[in-house]
């Protein structure tokens, strides 16, 4: 006897199956152990296991499939379009379930994203894990259980359909935030995270590509432009000398040197940290999902969305310390030690330097940390991890969804209304919120950021807005005044 009772039937009448020929049975898979991925596109924590699943698929080959089962929280995820590309940008090559209807979810009692299910080879269950795994102790278990397996007997398994992994073409791909570069006497140019492609690109004022850093390839390396090496770099922000890149998939923080193309890293080890406590040495704190960037002379603001919680940098001393949040994931108030935050993931520091707004993306608002010598976290818009909406109106009233960048604009701020496929405008003055750009997820009229989800937003002047456009792969430019669009690349 290998599981203690017989697992659920996963193929389902109407159910849509992504990177694979046809969808699996329980008979399809027998012989192997299978691990079930409850998951969500948006859960910074889901994100986390991918690569320890890549590594299981990697060390036990067929003696192991994993299989996502996909429980969106938000309403676009029930889109299949929306999960579509979030597993072309998450690199996700196994198959993978839409469950938009919770069927799955509640035929294996499941409570929590993410939440591992283990099914053994006879089609029962094993067991389950919720959260993020120990990698070390995940990898020695499943070895454990397949070398008892084949000791016992367990008839190798039949070969699976071929997969079906997804691809991207094109100059961009998922491009997630856009900022300006200033440099004393040179023209204006704007610097693109390319996350799809691992790479950091620089385009001058008319949307012409002008220097890529990075190999192209995923990985850790500091060296000169050419053969440095990102990973899903979301975040950047520059100063005239240089950018800073937040490497989110290597959870660190990057410096790419202008005047001679060298990159090196400030902050992160590479690996995935825990909550940050106290003040340590840049270099040797271990940090989180880095999701995005703001500078304020020698202050480096990052955005730590895996631990929930804000932080900076002195770029002079090397000292990392946190800045706000407990590394509890909720939407609290207060002092900002105290205060919960839920995957911030787009930061602005007001023109006059003494706050510093974040979109709180897994709580759908938009918050203020008072810089100030007792720090103070302040909700605008947004009421908690679960209301999310469309909705214009005061701010009590008014709903993002999975909102992710932010910039000044005329004394307001602008939203990138993610999961909305958006551009909000917060008035912070009449304390109201209105749509500057885009209909809707299913809009038909003004629909340059339809599906797009974009996750940044930069502005040039009054009447110039650039659009990091993700799942369209380009930046739209928008003049509101006129009503014009201008799409790059050129």
């Amino acid at each position: 006897m290998f599981g203690l009772a017989p697992a659920p039937e996963l193929s389902r009448s109407g159910q849509v199956w992504f990177n694979v020929e046809y969808p699996l049975s329980l008979a399809d898979l027998r012989g192997r152990l299978v691990i079930l991925d409850f998951w969500t596109a948006c859960c910074v924590n889901c994100l986390h296991i991918l690569p320890v699943l890549q590594t299981l698929e990697e060390t036990f080959g067929e003696s192991l499939v994993v299989i996502g089962v996909h429980s969106p929280k938000y309403l676009a995820e029930r889109d299949p379009k929306c999960l579509a590309n979030a597993i072309c940008r998450l690199g996700i090559r196994h198959p993978v379930i839409h469950d938009p209807d919770f069927c799955l979810w509640r035929a294996y009692g499941i409570c929590a994203w993410p939440t591992l299910v283990f099914i053994g080879p006879d089609g029962k269950v094993v067991g389950e894990l919720q959260g993020e795994p120990i990698t070390e102790r995940l990898l020695a278990g499943v070895g454990r259980m397949i070398r008892q397996w084949r000791q016992e007997g367990v008839p190798r398994p039949t070969p699976l359909p071929s997969l079906v992994a997804p691809t991207r073409d094109g100059r961009l791909a998922f491009p997630t935030k856009i900022k300006r570069l200033r440099r004393p006497g040179k023209a204006n140019q704007w610097v693109v995270a390319d996350s799809g492609h691992h790479q950091i690109v620089v385009f001058d004022d008319d949307g012409r590509e002008r220097q890529r850093y990075g190999s192209g390839l995923p990985g850790f390396v500091d060296t000169d432009a050419s053969h440095c090496a990102f990973r899903s770099p979301q975040g950047l922000i520059c100063d005239d000398q240089g950018i800073y890149v937040a490497d989110t998939g290597n959870h660190a923080i990057r410096h790419i040197d202008l005047a001679t193309g060298a990159v090196s890293t400030i902050a992160g080890t590479g690996e995935r940290g825990c909550i940050l406590k106290q003040a340590l040495p840049a270099r040797q704190a271990e940090l989180a999902s880095v999701w995005d960037l703001e500078l304020s002379g020698d202050r480096l603001f990052f955005a730590n969305a895996g631990t929930h919680q804000l932080g900076e940098i002195s770029l002079s001393r090397g000292e990392l310390r946190p800045l706000a949040g407990t590394g509890g994931e909720a939407l609290e108030d207060g002092d900002a030690s105290a205060a919960q935050l839920a995957q911030p993931a787009g930061l602005a520091l007001d023109p006059a330097g003494c706050a510093l707004y974040f979109a709180d993306s897994e709580s759908s608002s938009v918050r203020r940390l008072w810089l100030a010598d007792r720090p103070q976290v302040e909700t605008l818009v947004g009421a908690g991890l679960f209301d999310f909406g469309c909705c214009n109106g005061d701010f009590t009233t008014a709903r993002l969804q999975h909102c992710r960048g932010l910039a000044w604009w005329n004394g307001s701020l602008l939203v990138a209304d993610t999961y909305n496929s958006m551009l909000r405008r917060i008035d912070l003055e009449q304390r109201c919120v209105t749509t500057v750009a885009g209909c809707g997820r299913n809009g038909t009229g003004d629909g340059e950021l339809t599906g797009g989800e974009p996750a940044g937003v930069c502005v040039d002047g009054t009447d110039r807005i650039l659009v990091a456009d993700t799942n369209h792969h380009r930046i739209v430019e928008l003049r509101p005044g006129s009503g014009t669009t201008h799409l790059w690349p050129t």
